[in-house]
């Protein structure tokens, strides 16, 4: 499973009011919830981290949040692709393990 590229059209955040997501102090926190539950919250987060978007609630991420993680991880060039890996080999280990269980007749 690869992430999608169309991710905009599939955001819980699409039909809400745009201005929610460009908060500041507690009302960051209420606007990261609506992205507790998006489909797209990587996709989303990855667009922020690669075109190092400054402003907003991006992918549960505020700019505070988002800043740090750059500094800490300075080598990533590519965090979309950092994820799809991510994601792939999540996948590849949780069938593995599935493969397991079911050896075992868990």
């Amino acid at each position: 499973m690869g992430m999608i590229t169309d991710w905009p059209s599939l955001a819980a955040c699409q039909n809400g009011d745009p201005d929610a997501l460009f908060v500041q102090g507690a009302e960051q926190n209420v606007a990261k919830r609506i992205c507790r539950s998006c489909p797209v919250r990587y996709e989303c987060l990855a667009d922020a981290l690669d075109n190092r978007i400054e402003f907003g609630v991006w992918g549960g991420m505020t700019e505070r949040e988002r800043r740090a993680l750059l500094r800490r991880h300075p080598q990533v060039t590519s965090w979309r692709k950092m994820f799809e890996a991510a994601m792939k080999k999540n996948a590849k280990d949780k069938a593995g393990k599935d493969k397991i269980l079911a050896a075992t007749g868990n």
